[in-house]
């Protein structure tokens, strides 16, 4: 017959020892691993934001009535200004002084239906307050985006209601920080101007080779409408991978993507991090052929000659009516070109 076994008076009282969780440990981890992650979603941007320049781009006097929908005026300026001699060199942009624009593209936003991106030829012979007939990139001149504002509300009569402006350096960084842009060449271009030389068929183009392919008039036989289709083509593919899935499940690329953006950009005082947001997901909407819609304004005559210059006309009737479209929501029926 068995012993009873002794009691250990140590234990008369005490609960009873549960065992430990397993998995509490990942959970925890697991826990902090999301609060990290929806942190970098929020504070990034915030002090990317913190980080962009702001300009006073609205004009004074009258102007145009309030649309449905919104504008944004975006300008690629040719400003070497904070560029190296070596970041000069290795994106070909030699070393002249002074701010002017080979980019005028309109955004329109409707409140239903799709964004028009809309590209306006640098050679556009309009009137510019103050200096008569001139071509649309002169009223920028020196960097003056409320000219160049009044100069486009005063031909189109439509209210642009946001400025967004890059430069050479931050247009670059912004094509390496998404990891570069696919393109197809159906023929191989060269420009020594543009400092490119890429073959033809489908390649990744990375900063600087992206910078000289939407620079490049030359070795295009549109020339400068050429060149404003391949603009817009280049930001819609940009658009669509920084605003991709992609860039929000790594936050190392988000990051740099937030960043490069804000050092890259100027924006009116009058836009807000929703507004650029906004700017954002339209843009990644017309790339590709998708939901959005890629034009270049009406042209009559694209190669004119006016005070001893080539010049680009524009068809007075035809712009009319697309911003009477455009005014009215119905980008649904815009036609691509």
């Amino acid at each position: 017959m068995s012993q009873p076994q002794p009691i250990d008076r140590r234990l008369v009282g005490r609960p009873p020892v549960r065992p430990k969780k397993r998995g509490n440990w990942f959970g925890r981890i697991l826990g902090l691993v999301v609060l990290l992650f929806l942190l970098t979603l929020v504070c990034v941007p915030l002090y990317a934001w913190g980080r962009i320049d702001k300009v006073d781009a609205a004009p004074a006097g009258k102007r145009p009535a309030d649309a449905a929908g919104t504008t944004y005026l975006m300008v690629g300026s040719d400003s070497r200004e904070g560029l190296s001699t070596e970041d000069k060199r290795k994106l070909g942009t030699g070393s002249v002084g002074g701010k002017r624009t080979d980019t005028i593209i309109l955004l329109h936003v409707p409140e239903s239906g799709p964004p028009a991106l809309i590209s306006v030829p640098r050679d556009s012979w309009l009137s510019v307050p103050g200096k008569g007939k001139e071509k649309v990139n002169a009223a920028y001149g020196n960097g003056n985006p409320k000219l160049l504002i009044q100069t486009l509300e005063n031909y189109t009569g439509l209210r642009i209601d946001h400025y967004v402006e890059i430069g050479f350096g931050g247009f670059a960084s912004i094509i390496d920080s998404v990891g570069g842009v696919d393109v197809c060449l159906p023929k191989a271009m060269k420009d020594q101007k543009a400092h490119i030389n890429l073959p033809a068929g489908c390649q990744e183009l990375d900063g600087p080779k992206a910078l000289g392919y939407v620079r490049s008039r030359y070795a295009d036989r549109q020339g400068d409408l050429g060149r404003a289709n391949r603009q817009r083509e280049v930001i819609g593919l940009v658009a669509d991978k920084a605003v991709s899935w992609k860039t929000f499940v790594n936050p190392f690329r988000y990051y740099s993507i937030g960043t490069s953006s804000a050092d890259a950009l100027t924006v009116d005082e009058e836009m807000g991090p929703v507004d650029l947001a906004k700017f954002a997901l339209a843009m990644r909407k017309v790339a590709g052929g998708g939901e959005g819609v890629s034009l270049t304004l009406p042209i009559a005559d694209a190669d004119a000659r006016r005070s001893g210059q080539s010049v680009v006309l524009l068809s007075d009737s035809k712009v009319k009516a697309l911003v009477q479209a455009l005014k009215e929501g119905r980008t649904a029926g815009l036609k691509a070109g």
